[in-house]
């Protein structure tokens, strides 16, 4: 292990009501990292999130904080600061007033809070809004005093708990490019939790992919992305056609009645597999060059490109073409060796990677909008 690493959390368990949360999770986070837990609803990052911060003891394990054990520490003795998505501004106070909360606590010198508050304004943007009442400001500038607020007071980390998740699109990815710029000019450790795939490949240095309480895979956002470590990882992180496969031997696969050669090694001679061919890997060719031959059942366009599903033997993929095609036509697929990532079987398997699960989404938002409760809480 690397000597910068400033939070290791070793065998982490936690129960609530008799329903495991997290089970036996181990993971070192670097000094100066953007590291990013990502997973859906009710998998155990928000968790994980508040074990670092002290709002809640693990079960079993250790959290190891610079060197040190920091298990019971409460959470105000810690050099963590937290920004939730409800960003807990005062509102009696005005902008200059809740920067400037934290290091009155510290009873800093009045002229040192000021220089402190200016530096802070200055980094987020808001220079200019010192007197401003916290109600007359818009989402984003709240978010922002939230931010100045929670650095002022010089914690080694920032936990941001989905902090961008009330802010609309274009506000969110604008705030997105401002946190990690803030990240990178004070070089200080960001641990970022959120269900939104982009996000997290977009500012992570280091992404953890969580499911039902456990670490599916860890690895840069390229890793991540161009190396699934199995379905669930596959699905979640951007679109993906995952079918059954055998590993004839060494870099040949045979999968959707066609035998392909790829680059993976060090599976067994006929070895049952799960396939990943991400559908912007995939060209459209005429019939008779095509690898694969299907029919094109729906086409979408989505701007810069078409969103093309293809019933190739009873089993729908996701292409992704700038040439249209259209509902009906017989088309041909090339698939080169590279676009073909080969995964070990997990529990996992047959779960995802058919397009025909679209509908399952259909059919839980029309309950949702009969009012029957589908609403999954998140971790706590």
């Amino acid at each position: 292990m690397e000597n910068n690493v400033i939070i290791d959390l070793k065998n982490i368990s936690v129960s609530f009501d008799g329903e495991q949360i997290l089970k036996n999770i181990n993971l070192y986070i670097r000094d100066g990292e953007f590291i990013t837990f990502l997973g859906p609803s009710g998998c155990g990052k928000t968790t994980t999130l508040r074990i670092i911060a002290g709002f809640l003891e693990p079960d079993s394990g250790d959290v190891i904080f610079d060197g040190k054990k920091i298990n019971g520490v409460p959470p105000h003795k810690r050099e963590v600061n937290t920004i939730f998505q409800r960003y807990a501004l005062f509102p009696h106070l005005n902008v200059a007033e809740n920067i400037a909360f934290g290091l009155k606590l510290k009873k800093m010198p009045k002229d040192k809070i000021e220089k402190k508050v200016q530096e802070m304004l200055s980094l987020v943007n808001l220079k200019g809004f010192e007197h401003r009442n916290i109600n007359s400001l818009s989402g984003g500038q709240q978010q922002r005093v939230a931010i100045a607020r929670a650095l002022a007071v010089d914690p080694k980390v920032l936990l941001l708990d989905e902090p961008l998740g009330a802010l609309d699109l274009k506000l969110r990815k604008d705030m997105q490019v401002e946190l990690k710029k803030i990240q990178q000019s004070l070089d200080i450790t960001f641990i970022y939790v959120t269900h939104d795939q982009e996000e997290a490949l977009s500012m992570s240095d280091t992404i953890v992919v969580m499911d039902s309480g456990k670490i599916q895979q860890i690895g840069s956002p390229t890793d991540i992305y161009n190396e699934p470590k199995n379905a669930f990882v596959a699905d979640f992180i951007g679109e993906s056609n995952i079918v059954d496969g055998i590993m004839k031997e060494d870099k040949i696969v045979e999968f959707s009645g066609h035998v392909f050669d790829c680059l993976d090694t060090g599976f067994g001679k006929n070895e049952a597999v799960d396939v990943v061919v991400r559908p912007e890997d995939v060209d459209v060719v005429p019939i008779e060059q095509g690898m694969l031959t299907g029919t094109v059942t729906s086409v979408t366009f989505k701007g810069v490109h078409y969103e093309i599903i293809v019933d190739i033997g009873g089993f729908l993929w996701m292409i992704q073409s700038t040439d249209i095609q259209y509902v009906g036509d017989k088309i041909g697929l090339l698939i080169e060796p590279d676009a073909i990532h080969i995964m070990k079987k997990s529990e996992y398997s047959g779960t995802f990677g058919d397009f025909s699960s679209y509908s399952d989404e259909f059919d839980e938002l029309s309950d949702v909008n009969a009012g029957v409760d589908t609403e999954d809480t998140d971790d706590e």
